[in-house]
């Protein structure tokens, strides 16, 4: 049987990581094989992310920008590989590759602060001083690098401020050095700029999704809605790990949400300080991806496509592969390595239905409009706090001509499922 918890040493020299499921049953197995390993469609063994947040005019909101002066960023960028590793029982999955990238700019005496800090953190966490810069503990290795201005600004024709400086910090596990392409990307996506929120327009708001069957077939787009009706935390969980944003910084003044202080930044504490539980911590989302079950509204959604309701490619911004164990073949959106990748719009398809989706993964709605099909979103516009409040989470960019049914996708697939079976 697989545990919940991340508390039992896999028995591989390879790696001393906490194993994420202790003891796989055979349906675990074969789940692996066919849809996360190398074998499958598309292997599904690493988990990626980037975040860069920067102080500057357009960001001055969440930054705390002031003026020119104000160049404050940091940048965490993350790519860890799971796998099977042999136990003296059943195979246990384990992250088995950690790569965390770490990047702060801030004023020089903020760094100096910092830089001492860190070494202190290291110190009381157990970290042995191997060479310039590099410390181990157990399987994992730490370098931290601090200049007056960064190759990759100066590759890119920036500069910071005279009285600026930056500390970088890169966590390996010892067998783990990605190659240089991806070690860039982060860069690469600092280059592209700040993303500017979409204008909304006026959508028609619908009970539900009725007046889908007059854009008959239609193809769909599908984001975190549906992954966390699986029981998969929302992106903020994630957030939350990487410590991306804080409601209060008061370093920089009440309301700033970005954590830009190089003193005070808890995720480096955490992995200098209590690294077995963080890494542990770390591998909460793969496993909690690799555990869900597919939803009722994926499978009615398969149905519909074997009714010849639905059309794929099945366009996914998710990595927890539902979509491809409910037997469709996915279309991946979430990449780093191209900022707009291409997109399959089947050419009977009528409509686009955008199921759970936010602001930062639009482009596909974009182009289905300008192919000419109706695009409907199902997202409930919000959701309940722990608490039992309501917390609205308004759709950024709806426009003129889309429609809207304020519904989670169970009900609201189940209802066009039950119409379409009445039609």
């Amino acid at each position: 049987m697989g545990t919940d918890r991340c508390n039992s040493e896999i028995e591989d020299t390879s790696c001393s990581f906490p194993s994420v499921i202790d003891q796989l049953d055979e349906a675990q197995i074969r789940r692996w094989n066919d849809f996360y390993g190398m074998g499958a469609d598309r292997p599904r063994f690493e988990e990626e992310g980037i975040w860069r947040r920067t102080q500057q005019e357009e960001t001055a909101e969440n930054s705390g920008w002031t003026g020119e002066g104000d160049a404050r960023r940091r940048i965490v960028h993350y790519q860890h590989q799971y796998g099977l590793v042999d136990t003296t029982a059943a195979p246990a999955l384990a992250m088995t590759q950690l790569y965390l990238y770490h990047s702060v700019a801030a004023p020089r005496s903020e760094i100096e602060e910092a830089w001492e800090q860190n070494h202190a953190m290291l110190s009381e966490g157990g970290w042995k001083h191997v060479g310039q810069g590099r410390f181990e503990l157990g399987d994992l290795r730490v370098h931290l690098i601090r200049m007056e201005q960064h190759p990759e600004d100066l590759r890119a024709g920036r500069r910071l401020p005279a009285d600026y400086e930056v500390i970088d910090t890169v966590f390996t596990s010892v067998n783990c050095f990605p190659p240089r392409a991806v070690r860039r990307r982060p860069w690469e996506v600092l280059t592209h700029g700040v993303r500017v929120k979409d204008t909304p327009g006026k959508p028609v708001y619908a009970e539900d999704l009725e007046l889908l069957k007059e854009f008959l077939p239609f193809q769909v787009e599908v984001g975190c809605g549906v992954s966390y009706e699986a029981g998969i935390p929302p992106l903020h969980r994630l957030h939350e790990m990487y410590h991306v944003n804080e409601i209060e910084d008061e370093q920089l003044g009440k309301g700033f949400t970005f954590i830009l202080a190089p003193g005070r930044d808890p995720l480096l504490a955490e992995m200098f300080l209590d690294t077995e539980d963080k890494v542990c911590e770390l591998s909460e989302m793969y496993r909690a991806c690799f555990t869900a079950e597919v939803t009722p509204a994926l499978h009615a959604l398969k149905r519909m496509e074997e009714a010849g309701h639905l059309v794929g490619p099945f366009i996914t911004n998710n990595f927890d592969a539902l979509g491809a164990r409910a037997g469709f073949e996915e279309q991946f959106m979430r990449r780093y390595d191209q900022r707009i990748p291409p997109l399959t719009l089947h050419p009977d398809a009528k409509a686009l239905v955008v199921i759970g989706l936010h602001a930062d993964r639009r482009w596909v709605a974009k182009r289905a409009r300008a192919a000419g099909l109706k695009v409907l979103l199902v997202d409930p516009e919000g959701f309940p706090r722990p608490d039992g409040s309501w917390f609205d989470y308004p759709l950024e960019a709806p426009q003129d001509g889309d429609v809207v049914v304020r519904q989670t996708a169970a009900n609201a697939i189940s209802a066009l499922e039950r119409m379409l079976n009445r039609a």
